[in-house]
């Protein structure tokens, strides 16, 4: 065993049940920056990567229970180990579906694939473009649509916006604001499948 804190783990492990589970939401924690780590390392999305991270985990203490793990590495070492295993299954499995061919890749997986400089210039432009867009949308929608959305995104009250634009009540206010919120929705609908 390379040091105390793997002790600990397998004894907790070896444990009864009621100290196992304790000991398996820690290791859960503990290590789940490994989820992470298969998303760049790997290219995985976070559900692939995550998915990896829980079985990695679930046969590391299948093997630990079952007298597999013979200690020669650290706990942690042991772990990652499976866990790039499993990354490295489902790249193959990706790799080898020939339909993956013809799956549509959306705009964030590619920025992902961007060294960092890259991607903050990428998504400020795309941020830029977005809010030119609700700009665009917000001059056709009317000028009270448009007084009452931004009141409201400026962080106004429903009771403040009613005073501010003199209408009736909050309820009033509150009603006229979702009417307007769902023309826009529905103008910008389509405008953000782009995005």
């Amino acid at each position: 065993m390379s040091n105390e804190q793997d002790q600990f783990i397998l004894a907790g492990l070896k444990a009864g049940y009621k100290e196992r589970t304790v000991q398996e939401k820690v290791l859960y924690g503990q290590y789940s920056y490994f989820i992470e780590e298969g998303c760049r390392k790997y290219n995985l999305n976070y559900d692939d990567s995550f998915s990896a991270y829980s079985d990695a985990l679930i046969s590391a203490i299948h093997n630990i229970i079952n007298n597999q793990f013979d200690g020669r590495s650290a706990f942690k070492t042991y772990l990652f180990q499976i866990f790039s295993n499993k990354c490295i299954d489902l790249v193959r499995k990706t790799t080898t579906n020939k339909q993956s061919v013809h799956q549509n890749t959306t705009i964030p997986e590619l920025l992902g694939q961007l060294p960092d400089a890259s991607r903050n210039v990428i998504e400020k432009l795309i941020d830029d473009q977005k809010r030119s867009a609700v700009k665009e949308q917000l001059a056709t929608i009317g000028e009270k649509c448009k007084e009452i959305l931004l009141l409201f995104e400026d962080g106004l009250s429903d009771r403040e916006i009613a005073a501010e634009l003199q209408y009736n009540s909050a309820a009033v206010a509150k009603t006229t604001r979702l009417r307007c919120l769902e023309k826009m929705r529905e103008r910008m609908s389509s405008i953000m499948q782009r995005f």
